[in-house]
Formats: C-alpha cells, sequence, structure tokens
C-alpha cells in the first residue's frame, strides 16, 4: 500500500481541529484563537515533536511507520474506525481487530482526560496499564513502561518481589488468588494459543506459588471494591475502587477515590500536591 500525503495531511488536521482542550485535559486559556488544539499541543498527545507532527500535515516527511501512526491514532482519541482510515492513509494495513488490542476508545480517555483530582487508570483484561493519569502515576509508580508480559500486574506479582510493596502484606494472599483465578478464566475465554494463555504456561514455569494456586481451579473471585495500597511517602492509603468497563475493548477505567473526611482522603490531598515528584 503506498501512503496518500494528501489524504493522511488533511485527515490529521481535520481531527485535530475537531478536539478541544478540554477534550484531552488540556486548559483552554483565555487567549486561545485556535478553533481546536495546537499542532504542538497534538504532536504532544502523540509522543512526537512538534516538527515531525507538523511536517505531516504539510504532506512532506519521512513515511511514518505503524508504531507512529498507532500512537498518533490514540493522541488523537480516534475511533477504531478512524485509526483503521488512518493506518490506509499512512499505507499500512491497519491492525488485526480484537477485543485484547491496546487501542483505547475516545469515550473512555474523555473520562479519564477529566480526572485530576482522584487517581485513574485504563487497565487490560490482563492487567496491563495502558494509560494513568497525573495521580493514578503517583500513587502505584509508573505502571505503563513495563514491555512484554510484564506488563501486566499478574505477571509482576509472581516473579517480581517488589510488586507486592504497594500493597498491604494481609491482602497479598487473596490478591495471589485473584491473578490466578482471573488468569484462567480469561485463558479460557481466549483460547488456547491466546497471549493469555501463553501468560499462564510463564507463571506456571517460572512459579511455585503461582502453580500451586493453580492446582485449586479456583474461578469466580472478584476484586473487593476496597483497596488498601501502601505508599512509600504519604503511606497506608484506604481507598474505594470504582470500574468502568468498555466491552468492545475489553478495557477498564479504574478509579481510586476515598472516603470524605477520612486520614486517606488527607493523603490523597497530600498525594496530589507533591505529584509525581517522589517516584523513583
Amino acid at each position: 500500500m503506498e501512503i496518500d500525503r494528501t489524504g493522511l495531511a488533511e485527515f490529521l488536521r481535520r481531527r485535530r481541529e475537531a478536539l478541544q482542550p478540554e477534550d484531552v485535559g488540556l486548559p483552554r486559556g483565555p487567549r486561545r484563537r485556535t478553533s481546536g488544539l495546537r499542532r504542538e499541543e497534538a504532536a504532544a498527545l502523540c509522543h512526537m515533536s512538534t516538527d515531525y507532527y507538523s511536517r505531516l500535515e504539510r504532506e512532506r516527511g519521512p513515511h511514518p511507520s505503524e508504531q507512529m501512526i498507532a500512537s498518533i491514532a490514540q493522541g488523537l482519541h480516534l475511533t477504531l474506525d478512524e485509526r483503521d482510515h488512518l493506518f490506509r492513509l499512512a499505507g499500512h494495513r491497519p491492525p488485526t481487530r480484537s477485543s485484547t488490542g491496546d487501542h483505547i476508545g475516545p469515550g473512555l480517555l474523555r473520562v479519564l482526560d477529566r480526572l485530576d483530582d482522584t487517581p485513574a487508570e485504563i487497565v487490560t483484561e490482563l492487567g496491563e496499564t495502558l494509560r494513568q493519569n497525573r495521580l493514578g502515576t503517583a500513587l502505584t509508580g509508573d505502571t505503563t513502561s513495563f514491555t512484554g508480559f510484564a506488563r501486566s500486574i499478574g505477571y509482576r506479582w509472581f516473579t517480581d518481589p517488589a510488586t507486592r510493596d504497594r500493597y498491604a502484606p494481609e491482602d497479598h494472599a487473596f490478591l495471589s488468588r485473584l491473578f490466578v483465578s482471573g488468569a484462567r478464566e480469561i485463558a479460557t475465554l481466549r483460547g488456547p494459543h491466546s497471549r493469555a494463555a501463553r501468560l499462564v504456561e510463564l507463571l506456571l514455569e517460572r512459579s511455585e506459588e503461582f502453580r500451586a494456586l493453580w492446582e485449586h481451579h479456583e474461578i469466580g473471585i472478584r476484586p473487593a471494591e476496597g483497596k488498601t495500597f501502601i505508599h512509600p511517602e504519604v503511606g497506608r492509603l484506604e481507598l474505594h475502587c470504582q470500574v468502568l468497563i468498555d466491552p468492545g475493548q475489553s478495557h477498564a477505567l479504574l478509579v481510586y477515590t476515598a472516603t470524605p473526611g477520612t486520614e486517606s482522603q488527607e493523603k490523597l490531598q497530600l498525594l496530589s500536591v507533591i505529584g509525581t515528584a517522589l517516584l523513583p
């Protein structure tokens, strides 16, 4: 497939102009004259330089890679149909559609972008963090930076002891059972050749604890609404976890809140002040 530079440039420009700052969690500001996002704002959302993005809109620059196009599709909050169209304009075949893909629907992104006063994250059915807001990163650390199967908290839980440090010790046994039960359900749902099934295979090889719990064949264990985190700076936080599901993509938006008037609420407010500056 050949790149359609004119079509690509026009599509990017239209989608950028259609997005408003508040749609992506940015302040509008009193002197804004641009009808939509500025090019530098769109470039930042797409994790690329303003010069690179601008050249695409001007029908110039190198042929963007599939990874770059995927980043643009996510940054501009495209739907799956729009994402696939963008791939074709760029001369690439669209990714195979799957309920286990990483492309986050724009509706879920819009909700996350508006949550700036409480921790939140978007995760896959395997517990892979796709996006965190600032407070989400401050609460649990940057969990979007992992690669391979280590992206899954269930995998890290059984292979990296440090993963458990931010969770209350009295909850560890339950969380282990929860992750094993969830892995069994997803692997069965997705089939023997799925990524979930491969995750189970690796954990059976690498974790004695996982193997022991796997033998119990527990199914249907569900996470508690209340979660206790142990933060390295503010200490123990008792939080509630509300979940919003995108059934089309099997993604979940997790929002962590504290009961008003509690010590945990005060600690969340402190966490909001210190932000990510305390993270390693």
